[in-house]
């Protein structure tokens, strides 16, 4: 029987929060299939400890963040996935810092009920209508080219992430691949996908290379590659409803990290999955005993 549900992970320190959410992971799905990629120039990982139902991609990828290389390890585990005889009906993409917040029984029910084939956060990115400060700064990431420059230059025009982003729109719109059949989205990294949907990823990355080749250049790739890709699919249907609890509230590049204070609305939240937490945080204890349903 096909499985309903694997996992990718995109792994790069933290061996034993890994190995925890690879192990609540099979409690809950009975060894549901799952690809790693891990960055082992970044940490490395002794992979002989997990299961027979974890495959790590090989050979890995050496990943930055915010760079494009986190798109190429997620398709990468994707091609992996594809090839697995227990291939599953749906793939979740998670992170090393992400846990589940919901039992199997509610996570499956809801992968059954829906008629998406993706659930992906995903709002368009059109220069037309740039409805909030967010959607503005979609547009100046993705509709740009970002070049690295030597940290002397960066330090010295105050550069963010010593790169320089090349600017005006006007200047730009012979080297964006957008256009009335290839619209830019974007929203968060993390998603769930079933079969159909990565099938038409993985075609896409390697037959039509123009989106990739120009988010080469830019930073934070991996928030629009994949919505855009899936968002322009016309036999595909994509609900933007991630299933993912996170708190932005504290402002920056990352989502607050989460403790027991946040407990309550973990619990309220219908999400399936949280993120982020710290490797030996209390409240995943607290989370275990809801997810397994001990309470």
């Amino acid at each position: 029987m096909t499985p309903v549900v694997g996992f990718i992970l995109l792994t790069h320190a933290h061996p034993n929060q890994i190995r925890r959410l690879v192990d609540r992971l099979n409690r809950l799905f009975d060894q549901p299939p799952i690809v790693c990629h891990h960055d082992f120039l970044q940490c490395p990982l002794s992979i002989k400890s997990f299961s027979s139902n974890v495959s790590f991609v090989d050979p890995p990828m050496r990943t930055r963040w915010a760079e494009f290389s986190a798109v190429e390890a997620t398709v990468r585990a994707m091609v992996q996935m594809q090839h697995r005889v227990d291939r599953p009906q749906w793939t979740i993409l998670l992170s090393g810092s992400d846990y589940p917040i919901k039992s199997a029984d509610q996570i499956l029910a809801d992968l059954n009920a829906t008629e998406a084939d993706a659930h992906m956060s995903a709002e368009l990115i059109q220069p037309s209508n740039l409805k909030s400060v967010w959607h503005r700064e979609m547009h100046n990431r993705y509709y740009t080219r970002w070049i690295p420059m030597p940290k002397s230059i960066a330090d010295a025009l105050k550069l963010n992430w010593q790169r320089l982003r090349l600017k005006p729109e006007i200047l730009m719109r012979p080297f964006v691949p957008y256009n009335s059949k290839l619209q830019c989205y974007a929203g968060s990294q993390w998603f769930a996908a079933n079969q159909r949907a990565i099938d038409y990823i993985v075609n896409f990355h390697y037959t039509r290379p123009q989106l990739a080749n120009h988010l080469r250049w830019v930073m934070f790739s991996e928030e629009t590659y994949f919505q855009t890709i899936v968002a322009n699919a016309l036999d595909l249907k994509i609900n933007t409803n991630d299933w993912r609890y996170k708190d932005w509230s504290m402002g920056g590049p990352h989502p607050k990290t989460l403790d027991q204070s946040d407990l309550p609305k973990l619990q309220a939240s219908s999400a399936h999955f949280a993120r982020k937490f710290t490797p030996d945080a209390p409240v995943l204890d607290d989370l275990d005993r809801i997810i397994f349903q001990l309470e």
